[in-house]
């Protein structure tokens, strides 16, 4: 198949070059490209110039006999039938009428509920009345500014009045920990797996027809069950860890993968560390509102003699979060399109992760049961040694530890 690049490129040739040359000499250069592309090379050289197939074909078989057709038989310039949006001009109106966004779900729209294939909208044409192919759907839509386009993640609900506020003062304090040499990590949840032979998205090389078989139907294998990898990311050292959990994905669960960080990586790497700045979501297991996620945190930070602070990203702005574009991108780059077979697969290909700017991680199973539903009594709250910041100290606190 020929790319979208190569179709561009053709249309800037042709642009430049179709003033200069009569219709047999676009017919033919439009054939000679086909030709140098191979498979495929005719529909892309249709998209690029808006010629019909006939015509770039008629020039392929003048290639193979140049002797078919005399030099000097050239139509003159306008001869031949005259384009469709000239004998009928209602067609372009109906066009756009068809694929203009005020249509979108317009109960009198003929194509509410359906995909907008130039297949498609040359058949609703057609019912009005119209003589037209796809082909030249295609083109009218190129010439009024229309292109193929997918949906993109822009929207996130409604918007803080304080959220660039909590941007600044997170960047504020991450800055202040790096200066003072003191450990930031970015911590947060990557999406549950299946595990067992599913589709994974991506491709990768396989011999030609030999690619994994996976099941039809994603529904989960109780005796396999699932993967939740939770991740530790040290922002400063370019370094994660992550733990793959096999249970719930409760904050007892992400404290714990915040330990097993410390004890296997972070204690190592920051001997003289006295705080430790964790940044995180503001909800899921490591929420700003629960209980038992501050209640886990006082344990650790007693255990690990360290000062946690604790930053949340304010409300539906999750995916500005560091570890989510430094660390979870890269492992689903790494296992794609291989089925995720057991939680050993999961680990080997999240721990054998790595990128050119430097990125490292390791990976754990972490067997444990974790229990949901616990509930976190008043007494058990006003123990914790929680420091509230005088900014929005629901988002961030410090917990330190307990003498």
């Amino acid at each position: 198949m020929v790319d979208a690049d190569t179709v561009r490129t053709l249309r800037r040739k042709f642009k430049s070059l179709s003033p200069m040359l009569d219709e047999r000499r676009q017919r033919l250069w439009a054939a000679t490209e086909a030709r140098a592309l191979g498979r495929g090379g005719v529909a892309a050289v249709e998209r690029a110039t808006g010629m019909a197939r006939r015509r770039i074909l008629v020039g392929l078989g003048e290639l193979e006999k140049p002797t078919q057709l005399a030099a000097d038989r050239v139509r003159h310039p306008g001869a031949g039938r005259p384009p469709v949006e000239i004998t009928d001009p209602a067609v372009v109106q109906d066009l756009e009428r068809l694929v203009a966004d005020t249509t979108r779900g317009h109960p009198i729209s003929p194509l509410r509920w359906t995909c907008k294939s130039t297949r498609t909208l040359a058949d609703e044409l057609t019912k009005m009345s119209h003589t037209i192919s796809q082909q030249k759907v295609g083109q009218l839509l190129a010439d009024l500014g229309y292109s193929l386009q997918g949906t993109r993640k822009t929207r996130e609900g409604s918007k803080h009045p304080d959220r660039n506020a909590q941007f600044e003062y997170i960047s504020h304090l991450v800055q202040s920990f790096q200066h003072r040499q003191q450990p930031v990590v970015s911590v947060d949840t990557k999406k549950k797996e299946l595990i067992g032979d599913f589709k994974n998205g991506g491709r990768e090389w396989h011999h030609r027809g030999a690619g994994p078989q996976v099941r039809v139907h994603d529904f989960i294998d109780r005796r396999l069950g699932k993967a939740i990898p939770y991740g530790v990311y040290d922002i400063r050292r370019n370094e994660g860890w992550v733990s793959v959990g096999i249970d719930h994905d409760t904050a007892e669960f992400a404290v714990e993968s915040l330990r097993r960080w410390w004890r296997r990586m972070g204690r190592r790497v920051h001997p003289r560390a006295q705080q430790l700045l964790v940044t995180a979501d503001a909800g899921g297991s490591n929420g700003s509102r629960s209980r038992l996620w501050k209640k886990e945190l006082q344990r650790l930070a007693t255990e690990a003699g360290l000062k946690i602070t604790v930053a949340h990203y304010p409300p539906g702005t999750s995916k500005w979060n560091k570890i989510e574009h430094r660390l979870f991108c890269h492992i689903t780059q790494n296992w794609r399109g291989r089925p995720l077979e057991s939680v050993e697969t999961v680990v080997s290909l999240i721990g054998s992760t790595k990128t050119r700017a430097g990125l490292r991680v390791r990976a754990e199973v972490d067997g444990n049961v974790y229990e949901t539903g616990i509930r976190v009594t008043r007494a058990e709250m006003d123990a914790i040694n929680v420091v509230p910041h005088r900014f929005h100290g629901d988002w961030n606190y410090t917990i330190e530890p307990l003498q």
